[in-house]
């Protein structure tokens, strides 16, 4: 249970008068570890955070879950998982769709918008990955429109799989339309479609 004041001190007050209505008429015990008094900034209820604004106090996602989720996205897309792309489309919509129902309450827009640009770039790294070899990098890049030497140059770089997934090469190659035309989910359309 939360309860917001506008002071310390009227919390303070509320939560000693609170206490002995919830142990003597509810009959409930007040766990005295676990009650505090504390600013709503640093208030974690259920993997929520809480901000006020001039509508009133609002729901966040709290820094913790969204650490733990990009924890395991992170796993997900790992470049040495053996998931294959199948499979990975399948963990990753089934994580997406729980984590954004549980948390369709909190302001998130933001949040999504950014996380998916970060995904994006995950699951492009992953692909990279997948290609592997020079002949396959190149065959795969042409197939996506590049010309012959553009193809060739860039399956020959040795640049690392991050630095590559941001590259501008294969964000026209390996579009957003294209991501979502193949199957990946992102967090803001799944949200779209649980809000509309």
């Amino acid at each position: 249970m939360l309860l917001f004041a506008k002071t310390k001190r009227s919390a303070q007050r509320i939560l000693e008068n609170i206490v002995p209505v919830i142990e003597e008429k509810l009959l409930l015990k007040v766990n005295t570890e676990k009650t505090v008094v504390a600013y709503i900034g640093k208030v974690k209820f259920l993997g929520y955070g809480f901000y006020p604004s001039k509508e009133g106090i609002k729901n966040r996602v709290h820094a913790k879950s969204i650490s733990k989720m990009k924890a395991k996205v992170k796993e997900l897309t790992s470049r040495s998982n053996a998931l294959g792309y199948e499979m990975l489309k399948v963990k990753l919509k089934q994580f997406i769709t729980g984590w954004v129902n549980y948390f369709k309450l909190a302001d998130m827009k933001k949040l999504l918008q950014t996380t998916d640009e970060w995904l994006r770039r995950r699951v492009r790294m992953y692909i990279w990955k997948r290609w592997k070899k020079i002949r396959t990098r190149y065959a795969m890049l042409k197939k996506l429109g590049l010309n012959h030497s553009t193809a060739f140059k860039f399956a020959c770089t040795r640049k690392g799989y991050w630095r590559i997934a941001n590259s501008q090469i294969l964000k026209v190659t390996v579009t957003d339309a294209r991501l979502r035309q193949a199957g990946y989910t992102f967090f803001s359309d799944y949200f779209k479609t649980v809000m509309a």
